[in-house]
């Protein structure tokens, strides 16, 4: 059985899918994926993801924002950039941003510079936001509490969490995106037993692609780069740990991505 289902963070501008995009896309369309959003996390993806989403109206639309990884680049040209890419309809979210003291590829001062230079963003234009977070929890809570009252909506992409912090994100009114690191035994079990604290109107799904293939795909595939295709084993493992059917699961994650990105209604 396929669903319509939209995949609220890929990162199609990535250069691994520079031979194949226009295939990957349509075997997204054969999976029942009919939108993607494009993330976007640097000045150059920032400009690429909103290229792709002008060139495939109604089918991709993109965020603007600079990745924690990329903070210490963060330029008033940067805060300019993106506040002009916001302005395209296309444009649909502010992001992806946040902080990211796991691997400290940018200082910790020059991340929360960045994060909070774009959640003014967010608040100048009414814009969602789409978070990252790791290993920051503490600090990223404290600007958010300060900062979300002036926020329409806010997501935690990529949610990997415990059963703790998911409750304080979703106390805040955050939204929550499940990858495929649901699907990972090695790492993800946890989310199995947590999954379903999450509503049914604050659960979004999303690859990440091409990070995160699903390791629950069978028959396994032959490379291990992820694509939107992939979506709907996201689908089928979050719907399994919630106890709810595949086909509620699609319905209220494609209905929530919508509101969330203010998208148009499907057909």
């Amino acid at each position: 059985m396929q669903y319509e289902l939209i995949d609220i963070g890929a990162n199609l501008a990535h250069d691994s899918f520079d031979d194949d995009r226009e295939a990957m896309m349509q075997r997204a369309a054969a999976a029942g994926v009919t939108t993607m959003i494009v993330t976007g996390s640097s000045d150059a993806s920032n400009q690429r993801a909103a290229a792709l989403a002008e060139a495939h109206p109604g089918t991709l639309y993109s965020t603007a924002g600079v990745h924690p990884h990329h903070a210490a680049d963060y330029s008033d040209a940067s805060d300019a950039l993106i506040r002009s890419l916001v302005e395209n309809p296309v444009v649909v979210a502010v992001g992806e941003c946040g902080l990211d003291y796991f691997r400290n590829f940018s200082p910790r001062d020059a991340q929360l510079d960045a994060f909070r230079r774009q959640l003014d963003i967010a608040k100048d234009t009414g814009l969602p936001v789409f978070l990252h977070q790791r290993d920051a929890h503490d600090d990223f809570v404290e600007i958010l509490e300060s900062t979300l009252p002036d926020i329409s909506r806010a997501v935690a992409h990529c949610f990997t969490g415990e059963h703790e912090s998911l409750r304080e994100y979703l106390a805040m009114g955050l939204y929550i995106g499940i990858t495929g690191w649901i699907c990972d035994e090695r790492r993800g079990r946890h989310l199995h037993d947590i999954v379903d604290v999450i509503p049914d109107d604050r659960l979004l799904i999303e690859t990440d692609a091409p990070y995160l293939l699903p390791r629950t795909i069978r028959p396994k595939p032959k490379t291990r780069r992820n694509e939107p295709m992939h979506l709907p084993e996201v689908l089928r493992v979050v719907a399994e740990a919630r106890g709810q059917s595949e086909e509620h699961v699609a319905k209220v994650t494609t209905e929530n991505a919508r509101r969330f990105f203010n998208l148009p209604p499907s057909g």
